[in-house]
């Protein structure tokens, strides 16, 4: 069996972190990627944990330098996902991204065995009552990212699966199914 790297992508609000979370909890082999990101630590966040925290010029040194999978730039802040780390993990785990449409895409052209895995939401107006819940961000914020889950959307027939985040465990569940089947497949080889 080999070791799969995949990759859980989604609109905000389907449950992405949540999913992440159990899976890991539930399957020891699954390394959760660890992002790079120029921005500075929020209170209790624990650099090599959370995320790596580095300088801009330490950030575009590795850019020239070819070591992300991929990256991007959210409110003047850079975000990427090592190489390095991602392959090390690699060797002994199934590693898992928890990143956004357009860096699953560049992951699967850097590294064409990657797994896309795009996690839906029963409905739109689920999404949105979800968002509203989590209470942590303005109606404005929340109209904004709801108008971007169209774009999101129609990148679904790029992934390799589609499951609909409707009851937790049976999608974490099914997510397990996907990556059993992944494991045994001959890809890689």
């Amino acid at each position: 069996m080999r070791n799969v790297l995949f990759v859980l992508s989604g609109p905000s609000g389907v449950g992405k972190g949540t999913l992440a979370k159990l899976l890991v909890k539930r399957n020891p082999n699954i390394q959760l990627s660890i992002s790079c990101t120029t921005r500075k630590p929020r209170k209790n966040e624990i650099d090599g944990k959370d995320y790596f925290f580095i300088s801009k010029e330490s950030f575009n040194e590795k850019i020239s330098q070819d070591g992300f999978l991929e990256y991007s730039n959210h409110f003047d802040n850079f975000y990427g996902t090592p190489k390095d780390f991602v392959f090390s993990k690699l060797n002994d785990n199934d590693v898992l991204l928890e990143i956004d449409v357009n860096g699953g895409l560049e992951v699967k052209k850097s590294f064409r065995d990657t797994v896309l895995i795009m996690i839906l939401p029963p409905s739109l107006e689920e999404v949105r009552n979800r968002l509203i819940k989590r209470g942590t961000e303005s109606i404005e914020k929340i109209d904004s990212r709801m108008s971007r889950i169209e774009y999101e959307l129609s990148k679904q027939d790029q992934y390799d699966y589609a499951v609909i985040n409707d009851d937790l465990i049976k999608t974490v569940e099914r997510i397990e199914e996907i990556l059993l089947k992944e494991k045994h497949s001959n890809k890689g080889e």
